[in-house]
């Protein structure tokens, strides 16, 4: 359940902060990170932030996990990651966009207090900044993420996740996005409970795209869900 809470901050955030990790960052560390962000969000003594990240090979476990749906054949490290969602993988080659923001005022064209506005806001960010890149991506009805048709199946496949959580209107999670992982990581669960479907990535479009190209695609297309300015730190 949502708390509600009002923040004594500002009614429009002009900037936001931006910061990138270099290397790869251990799960525990992230949602630490994650938890005490948001906390000082909460109280008015931090800024709202967008992180992003990378993984060494992780599951995590979203509320409406399945136990049914692990199979997990390398023993890679599994975690409750307190997040809405179903079982998510994690690992190198994928970029971890974590956004932590005050949702109990207006954040640009994305309204206070309202949680489907502010996924369908995450959704288009995804899908404007993979148009960036040349790649046409796309939601379904009934199905979580972010979808596109793999280009070596001709299928649909997902290319990113959401997965967040929001405490006392404050937002912490976010989304992934598929930029080179080692798809053969994802067989080790059922993406997101969704089993009639697979997973693709950027690479698969054009080898020669970057982490750092989807990184300046997203800063780029940011404002315009978001309506304040990165910053980055």
């Amino acid at each position: 359940m949502v708390e509600t809470r009002a923040i004594a901050v500002s009614d429009f955030c002009e900037e936001i902060l931006w910061k990138t990790n270099e290397r790869l960052t251990p799960y525990p560390d992230a949602l630490e990170f994650m938890a005490e962000k948001s906390r000082k969000i909460r109280e008015g003594s931090a800024s709202p932030i967008v992180w992003l990240v990378e993984h060494p090979p992780v599951f995590t476990a979203g509320t409406s996990a399945k136990a049914d749906d692990l199979y997990n054949p390398h023993g890679y490290p599994t975690y409750d990651a307190g997040r809405g969602g179903q079982w998510t993988y994690h690992g190198p080659g994928q970029r971890l966009a974590y956004v932590m923001l005050d949702l109990a005022h207006p954040n640009g064209p994305t309204p206070p207090r309202d949680l489907r506005a502010f996924v369908k806001s995450l959704e288009n960010w995804v899908i404007a900044s993979l148009a960036q890149l040349g790649i046409t991506a796309f939601t379904r009805e009934g199905r979580i993420g972010v979808w596109t048709v793999d280009p070596q199946s001709g299928l649909e496949a997902k290319i990113g996740a959401l997965g967040i959580r929001v405490s006392r209107w404050v937002s912490w999670h976010g989304v992934s996005i598929n930029v080179d992982p080692a798809l053969d990581d994802f067989d080790g669960i059922v993406p997101c409970g969704i089993r009639e479907f697979g997973v693709t990535s950027i690479s698969r479009f054009n080898p020669s795209l970057t982490m750092q190209d989807l990184d300046s695609a997203l800063l780029q297309c940011w404002s315009q869900f978001f309506g304040s300015t990165p910053k980055e730190i």
